[in-house]
C-alpha cells in the first residue's frame, strides 16, 4: 500500500474540464458529471483519462486512474522543450506544437497548458486550430504527441549516426541566421 502511495505521489495531476449533465426522472432531475483529467511526471511522461460518475471526486479518482494507466513517453531537448514542430488532429480539433527557445515559457490555451505543465515542457509555442472542445484538444495534443521523435529515435530509423542527424539541423539555423 505505501509502496503504490510513494509511486502515485511522483505525479502530478490537472483537472481540465467537469461536464455536469442531467437526466429527468419523476422526482426532479439526477445529475451525473464527468472528468477529465492531465497526470505526468513532469519528466516526459503524461497521461490523460476521462471518468464519470454522481459526484465530482469520485468522477476526478476515475479520471485519475485512467490517466496514470494510459501513460505516454515523451522524448524532450534538454528536459524544457520539444525536439521538433508537429501537428495532431482529433475530429475537427488541430494543434500545432512548436519547439521554443529558453525562457519563452509556454504559450499554449487551457487544456493544452495542462498537458504541458504536467509533462514537464517549460518552453513550448502552441496554437489550436478549429475547436476548443477540451476533449478533442487533449486528444488531438496526445496525437501530435505520439509524433514526436528525439535525434536518437531518428538516427536508428534511418541506420545513421546521431551526428549526422544534429549536425543537419546546426546547418539549417546557421544558414537562416546568415540571411
Amino acid at each position: 500500500m505505501r509502496e503504490r502511495d510513494e509511486r502515485d505521489s511522483e505525479f502530478v495531476d490537472k483537472l481540465v474540464h467537469i461536464n455536469r449533465v442531467a437526466k429527468v426522472v419523476k422526482g426532479g432531475r439526477r445529475f451525473g458529471f464527468a472528468a477529465l483529467v492531465v497526470v505526468g511526471d513532469q519528466k516526459g511522461r503524461v497521461g490523460f483519462g476521462h471518468g464519470k460518475a454522481r459526484e465530482v471526486p469520485e468522477a476526478i479518482r476515475k479520471a485519475t486512474e485512467t490517466a496514470k494507466r494510459n501513460m505516454l513517453r515523451v522524448p524532450l531537448r534538454e528536459g524544457r522543450t520539444l525536439h521538433h514542430d508537429v501537428v495532431g488532429h482529433h475530429g475537427a480539433g488541430r494543434v500545432v506544437l512548436r519547439a521554443a527557445p529558453a525562457g519563452t515559457g509556454i504559450i499554449a490555451g487551457g487544456p493544452m497548458r495542462a498537458v504541458f505543465e504536467t509533462l514537464g515542457v517549460q518552453d513550448v509555442v502552441a496554437k489550436s486550430v478549429g475547436t476548443s472542445n477540451p476533449y478533442n484538444m487533449v486528444r488531438a495534443t496526445f496525437e501530435a504527441l505520439k509524433g514526436e521523435m528525439s535525434p536518437r529515435q531518428v538516427a536508428s530509423r534511418r541506420g545513421k549516426k546521431v551526428s549526422d542527424i544534429v549536425a543537419r539541423r546546426r546547418d539549417a539555423t546557421a544558414v537562416a541566421a546568415t540571411e
